[in-house]
């Protein structure tokens, strides 16, 4: 499977619709970047695709009911619980920051992701 990179644009948009916050990080995942909050993405760019996470189901129907929503991820495995925003995102940020507050909200309530454990070699 070849993965879409983002352009540098897509990058820094990104990263300005992210709320500053010390509980919130961006990471690289794969030449693409995630958005986290206590170890749980909660919106990511997978190509030029910005992808929310919404855990709340009436939530993520409102979002997928706007014309250009779609899947988030690979065409073969898109990611469960993620859509992504139409792709006129970049010329709309007042909506994709909106959607982004949205999830880092509903994610940041779920329970911290515990890191993995290395088994010994």
């Amino acid at each position: 499977m070849q993965i879409p990179k983002p352009t540098e644009q897509d990058k820094e948009v990104f990263r300005s619709l992210i709320s500053e916050s010390p509980a919130v990080q961006i990471k690289p995942m794969f030449g693409n970047l995630g958005a986290f909050v206590n170890g749980n993405m909660f919106a990511g760019l997978f190509g030029s695709a910005l992808g929310v996470r919404l855990v709340d189901e009436t939530t993520r129907s409102e979002l997928e009911a706007i014309e250009g929503t779609g899947p988030f991820g690979p065409d073969e495995r898109p990611m469960g619980g993620y859509t992504a925003l139409p792709s006129s995102w970049h010329s709309t940020p007042e909506l994709a920051s909106s959607w982004i507050q949205t999830a880092l909200s509903e994610v940041a309530a779920l329970p911290a992701k515990q890191p993995k454990t290395r088994g010994k070699k």
